[in-house]
C-alpha cells in the first residue's frame, strides 16, 4: 500500500463496511512513565489531538480530572472526549504506573497507528491491546443492508438443484 501524505503525518484514511457499529480497541498500558500518567495537560493534549489524527470528528473539547480512590495508590487522571463516531477514553494509575485507553467508533480507524501513538505518549513498558467489533449487524446505510438482506434471503429460498440419480 502507497504511504500517503495524511497516513505520514498521522492521519489515518479508511473506509467503512455497509453494517456493523465499529471497532472498539481497549489498550492497557503497564510499566508507564509516572510522570506523564499524572501530567494532566498531556492527557488533554491526547484526548484533543488523537480524534483528528484518526479520522473522527471531535464535538466537544476533552474532559480531563484528577480522582482519589478509596485505596491512595488508586489516584489517577481520568478523561474522556465524545466524537462524532462515540467516544476516546484515558484512565491512569500513576502508583501503579498503569494506564487504560478505550477508543470506540462507528467507523474504522487505524488500529495499529492509535496503538503506537499510545505507547510512546506513556512509554508502555508492556501492552495488552484488544479490539471487539461490535453491533456486528447494525446496519449502517439502511438502504444498502436491505439491498443485501433482500439479496440473501433470495439465495437461501431457491429451491435446491437436483441431485443427479
Amino acid at each position: 500500500m502507497a504511504e500517503t501524505d495524511a497516513h505520514r503525518a498521522g492521519y489515518a484514511e479508511v473506509a467503512d463496511e455497509m453494517i456493523g457499529f465499529g471497532p472498539h480497541l481497549m489498550l492497557d498500558g503497564y510499566g508507564c512513565d509516572r510522570k506523564k500518567l499524572q501530567d494532566l495537560n498531556l492527557i488533554y493534549r491526547i484526548l484533543d489531538e488523537l480524534p483528528t489524527r484518526i479520522g473522527m470528528t471531535k464535538i466537544m473539547p476533552p474532559y480531563v480530572f484528577k480522582y482519589s480512590g478509596v485505596k491512595p495508590e488508586d489516584w489517577g487522571l481520568s478523561g474522556f472526549v465524545l466524537i462524532a463516531e462515540s467516544h476516546i477514553s484515558i484512565h491512569t494509575f500513576p502508583e501503579k504506573h498503569f494506564v487504560s485507553v478505550d477508543i470506540f467508533s462507528c467507523k474504522t480507524f487505524d488500529l495499529e497507528f492509535a496503538s503506537e501513538y499510545l505507547k510512546g505518549a506513556f512509554g508502555m513498558e508492556k501492552v495488552e491491546c484488544n479490539v471487539l467489533d461490535r453491533g456486528t449487524e447494525f446496519p449502517k446505510e439502511i438502504n444498502g443492508a436491505t439491498r443485501m438482506v433482500r439479496a440473501e434471503r433470495r439465495r437461501v429460498s431457491r429451491p435446491a438443484a437436483p441431485r443427479p440419480a
